[in-house]
């Protein structure tokens, strides 16, 4: 997979207005649960649905494909 094919996916946590950027669904789960400390339903809920929010979670948490034309520059 090239860098142009990867489907980057933007993570938006309440309360703060950057989003937290993945190359993939496993690597979303990852952060979620080892840095947000989200249990499985949540996470769940969150890659099936794309929105996750209390009393499921603590906070609310949006998940969204990138925009098309705003990709990531290459480093």
């Amino acid at each position: 997979m090239t860098f142009a094919q990867v489907q980057w996916l933007d993570l938006y946590v309440e309360g703060d207005p950057h989003p937290r950027r993945f190359d993939r669904a496993d690597s979303v789960r990852g952060y979620l649960s080892k840095v947000e400390r989200l249990g499985e339903e949540g996470i769940q809920t969150l890659l099936e649905r794309g929105e996750v929010a209390p009393p499921t979670t603590r906070r609310r948490y949006r998940l969204r494909p990138l925009s098309e034309g705003l990709e990531p520059s290459p480093l």
